[in-house]
C-alpha cells in the first residue's frame, strides 16, 4: 500500500491506472479508522480495481473548536488497518494541501441539509460538502463508499453529487455494530467504560420502539423518554423522517421508507453520539 500527501502525487499515480482502465473506488475518511470503515473498504476491494483511502481530518465541518482538538488522531495504526484490508493507496494530505487558500464555496440542499444535523451544527454540511468535493475532484473515483450510520450526510452527498454532475456512484454500507448493538465510531474510544456500558442502550431502544404499534408522535416520544430515563444519556433530537427527503412524517403511511435519526449526549464530558433506525 502507498501512502501519499499531495494532490499532484495521488493524481498521476491514479493517471496510470485509469489509463489502463482500472476502475478506482473511494472511502472519505476522518481517520481513528475501526471495522466499520474497514467494512467499507474490503467492499470497495471487491468491486473495483484500485482503492483509494483519504485520512483527513476535516476542519470546516467541525462547529466546536473543542470536538475537532479532542477527536482521536492514529495515522499509524490507521495505515496498518488499511493495508489489511487490501486498499492501495492511503491519502493523508495536510490541511494546507486541501485548502491552500479558504473555501468560500457554499452548499445548499434543503430540506436535507437544514434538518437535524444541519440544524444544530451551522456550516457543518457546507464544510462537508467542501471536502468531499475536494476529495472528489483529487481522486475522481467510479465509486465512493460511505457508512449508513452518517445517515444524512449521505443524502446530503447525493445531493451534492447530483448538483455537480458528477459521474460517481455513491455507495451506502451497512451500520455496523459492537456486540453491544452500539454503532462502531471513531468517538466510541472516547467513552470511559462506564459510558460504554450505558451507550448501547440508544440502540436497544431504538429497536424496541419498531414493535410500539403507537403513532408517529408517540414513539417519537417513547424513545426520548426512555433514552432520558438513564442516568448518562441525553437526547438532543429524534426525529422520524422520510428516508429520502428526510422531512419530518406525520403518519406511517406518509412515505415508503421511513427512518429514525437520533444523537445522544452520553457521559459527562459529554460525547456526541448518532445513530439511526428504519421503520419501513
Amino acid at each position: 500500500m502507498q501512502l501519499i500527501h499531495s494532490i499532484t502525487d495521488l493524481q498521476d499515480t491514479l493517471a496510470q491506472a485509469r489509463n489502463t482502465g482500472k476502475t478506482i473506488g473511494f472511502v472519505p475518511t476522518m481517520g481513528a479508522l475501526h471495522e466499520g470503515h474497514a467494512s467499507l473498504v474490503r467492499q470497495s476491494y471487491k468491486e473495483n480495481d484500485i482503492t483509494v483511502v483519504s485520512i483527513f481530518l476535516n476542519p470546516t465541518q467541525f462547529n466546536d473548536p473543542k470536538d475537532l482538538q479532542r477527536y482521536p488522531r492514529t495515522l499509524e495504526a490507521d495505515c496498518q488497518l488499511l493495508e489489511q484490508c487490501g486498499a492501495d493507496i492511503a491519502f493523508a494530505p495536510s490541511v494546507e494541501e486541501m485548502y491552500p487558500e479558504p473555501d468560500t464555496r457554499t452548499f445548499s440542499y434543503p430540506p436535507t441539509d437544514t434538518v437535524m444535523e444541519g440544524a444544530r451544527r451551522p456550516g457543518h454540511f457546507n464544510g462537508v460538502c467542501q471536502i468531499v468535493s475536494k476529495l472528489f475532484d483529487a481522486v475522481q473515483p467510479d465509486r465512493a463508499y460511505f457508512g449508513e450510520k452518517d445517515y444524512q450526510q449521505i443524502a446530503v452527498i447525493r445531493r451534492m453529487t447530483a448538483h455537480l454532475g458528477l459521474n460517481i456512484e455513491i455507495i451506502p454500507c451497512p451500520v455496523v455494530r459492537e456486540d453491544s448493538g452500539l454503532a462502531m465510531s471513531s468517538r466510541n474510544t472516547l467513552l470511559t467504560p462506564e459510558e460504554k456500558a450505558i451507550a448501547p442502550n440508544i440502540y436497544h431502544i431504538l429497536s424496541q420502539s419498531k414493535q410500539l404499534g403507537k403513532t408517529v408522535e408517540e414513539t417519537r416520544q417513547w424513545v426520548i423518554d426512555n433514552i432520558n430515563a438513564i442516568p448518562g444519556l441525553e437526547v438532543e433530537y429524534y426525529s422520524i423522517v422520510d428516508g429520502d427527503t428526510l422531512a419530518e412524517v406525520q403518519d406511517w403511511a406518509q412515505a415508503p421508507s421511513i427512518v429514525g435519526c437520533i444523537t445522544v449526549y452520553c457521559g459527562a464530558t459529554p460525547i456526541r453520539l448518532i445513530d439511526h433506525i428504519r421503520y419501513r
